[in-house]
């Protein structure tokens, strides 16, 4: 099944008093490019957070937002310095009588000092948000998938429909092929005769260069291999793996196809269907844009 690249996701997981929320966005790109904005603490896991994208998604431009949210009568990770504290009060006091305030040392000045508050010291101090956020990315990439294969189920079937489209207009051109080669030796046939009619001709040679004309005209082949182009289309479609890139290719020797076709023939009605098969190819392509 075939899966689009625009899609969205979100998750959301709790445990111990901290909550992770994930929002995940996919937009169409050649390759898994993946934008992750993650909050401070957790800046480190950054690369292990794509990886686990990576093991969902093949395809597409990807831009994750993480947030945390603590209860507030969790434990700050916060302590106090006291050692600073204390330095820091003594040096105040000091400056203090150097230049004779009568205003005594308060708290909030010692505040001010950024070391006097300092964060603990924790072994794996991201270990419980990071389990957090793992169960928060997973909620938001099953919801992501999902929306991108139901995406993905709808460009199938119009890809269905125009590919039975080509198979009709490919039928009606290997028909006309057929009706128009014995048409063109008869008309070429007349028309060598009308310019050497004062010369003898050579049957045998004429016959010959009949014969090799009329296998130029000839667009079975072609109308051959596009049939074929068509079937391993289908068959990719239901393929689980991304098919986006063999689609794009089974296209291109689609359209090469549909081009030889156009300069190999000479009668008006082919050429009619030559374009139509193209304008839908065009079409093809273009949603093929969107495909993992």
């Amino acid at each position: 099944m075939i899966a689009s690249m625009t899609g969205y996701g979100r998750g959301e997981a709790s445990s111990t008093g901290i909550t992770v929320a994930v929002e995940l966005r996919s937009v169409n790109s050649r390759f898994l490019e993946v934008t992750a904005r993650l909050p401070r603490l957790l800046s480190l896991r950054e690369n292990e957070t794509k990886e686990l994208i990576r093991k969902k998604i093949a395809r597409g431009n990807i831009n994750l937002l993480a947030t945390v949210e603590r209860e507030s009568n969790t434990e700050l990770p916060l302590k106090v310095n006291t050692s600073a504290a204390k330095a820091y009060y003594k040096l105040l006091s000091q400056l203090r009588k150097a230049v004779k305030l009568k205003e005594s040392v308060k708290l909030e000045h010692l505040l001010r000092f950024s070391e006097v508050l300092e964060q603990k010291e924790r072994e794996n101090t991201d270990e419980e948000e990071w389990v957090v956020l793992q169960e928060a990315l997973d909620k938001a990439l099953d919801e992501l998938v999902h929306m991108r294969e139901s995406e993905g189920g709808e460009l199938k079937k119009d890809f269905e429909e125009r590919i039975a489209t080509l198979d009709q207009t490919v039928d009606k051109i290997g028909n006309l092929s057929r009706e128009q080669v014995p048409a063109e030796r008869i008309r070429l046939r007349d028309r060598i005769k009308q310019l050497v009619e004062r010369e003898i001709i050579d049957e045998g040679r004429l016959e010959i260069e009949l014969a090799l004309l009329a296998d130029r005209l000839d667009v079975t082949e072609e109308c051959v291999r596009f049939r074929s182009h068509n079937k391993f289309f289908l068959r990719a479609l239901e393929n689980n793996e991304p098919a986006g890139r063999k689609l794009n290719f089974l296209v291109q020797e689609m359209n090469r196809e549909a081009n030889t076709i156009g300069s190999k023939s000479s009668a008006s009605e082919i050429a009619h269907l030559v374009v139509h098969l193209k304008e839908e190819l065009e079409k093809i392509r273009e949603q093929l844009q969107n495909v993992e």
